[in-house]
């Protein structure tokens, strides 16, 4: 059993994927090379780590989330009670990648000798590490705090996160869609909110453009909250679109991968598949582009995207077009 728990209590699949590098930076820092992570289940952490080697097992913090009511470790007590959870499980260090006093506190009733956070605010009176961030670094991307929380404790990583999608998995994906003609493009329909939400016209629109110009596939990949979207967009685009939804993210990560190009908004399947390190293109119109990926090509409206603004109708369907016609050479 791991002996270093870390605590990453960002919900979605996207926010997962960020800290990649750091869970495995501070797993090889260990001397039993593993360590146990503690997430929610949103993030779906348990198909993003199976098989691997070093996350021990996966532990879910039953905190609620959207519309859901108030779980286990929720409330005045829920501290109290994710440390009794914890208490026994012979953690002898937490990671805290997040600035929440409540997981220190956690920590502190469960009796972990060796706490570690970013210590921002009243939660650093309760870690036993010195090296703490400043509050300077307070509003930095969560990913560059826990990139420069590893580096006051010396550990230092590559922060592009990188996801490998099983050989066998990849062998899968290829046997079961490989008499689809390629080129190959992966359209990620789905969002968490609308602000992010690109549409069925526009993705109809190029599917249909896709199609017509290359003679290839169009896959629509997302949750089964977007199967009447894609039924949407697939009656639209009329030919040479194929639905391939709710899928394990394994095998997501496999076909983004195996794709001559995956191009969608910005969610946790976008960044997952340019994890997996194939050509990628996000659509940002209500967030900011991601600047965590190399092979990722961020396209904004004119006059760039606005937080929680949806400017997703100023990335036309010919400008994506354009985009793809590029990373496809």
């Amino acid at each position: 059993m791991a002996r270093t728990l870390v605590i990453q209590p960002l919900p979605g699949i996207g926010d997962m994927v960020w800290h990649l590098p750091h869970l495995d930076a501070i797993a090889q820092a260990t001397n039993d090379r593993r360590v146990t992570v503690m997430t929610k289940r949103r993030s779906r952490a348990d198909e993003l780590f199976t098989g691997a080697a070093h996350v021990d097992r996966v532990l879910w913090l039953e905190r609620a989330q959207g519309d859901d009511p108030a779980g286990r470790h929720d409330g005045p007590l829920g501290a109290w009670r994710l440390g009794q959870d914890l208490k026994g499980q012979g953690f002898e260090t937490v990671w805290i990648l997040h600035g929440s006093t409540r997981y220190a506190l956690a920590a502190m009733f469960a009796g972990i000798g060796e706490r570690i956070g970013f210590g921002i605010g009243w939660q650093n009176a309760l870690l036993t590490s010195p090296f703490v961030l400043t509050r300077s670094e307070a509003a930095l991307h969560p990913a560059e705090k826990a990139t420069r929380l590893l580096a006051r404790h010396t550990l230092t990583i590559d922060p592009t996160p990188r996801y490998t999608p099983g050989v066998q998995t990849l062998s899968r994906i290829t046997t079961e869609l490989g008499d689809h003609p390629r080129p190959w493009l992966a359209l990620g329909i789905g969002a968490s909110e609308d602000f992010k939400q690109w549409g069925a016209r526009p993705f109809a629109a190029l599917a249909r453009a896709f199609v017509d110009r290359t003679g290839g596939t169009v896959f629509l990949m997302g949750g089964p909250a977007e199967e009447p979207l894609a039924a949407n967009i697939e009656a639209s685009a009329r030919h040479g679109v194929v639905r391939v939804l709710a899928r394990p993210l394994d095998q997501a990560a496999a076909l983004a991968h195996a794709a001559d190009v995956f191009l969608g908004n910005d969610t946790g399947l976008l960044n997952l598949a340019a994890a997996a390190g194939g050509k990628t293109i996000g659509l940002f119109g209500g967030s900011a582009p991601l600047t965590l990926y190399p092979n990722l090509v961020a396209l904004e409206p004119t006059g760039g995207a606005v937080y929680r603004e949806n400017r997703m109708d100023g990335i036309s369907v010919e400008v994506a077009m354009a985009a793809i016609g590029v990373v496809l050479g």
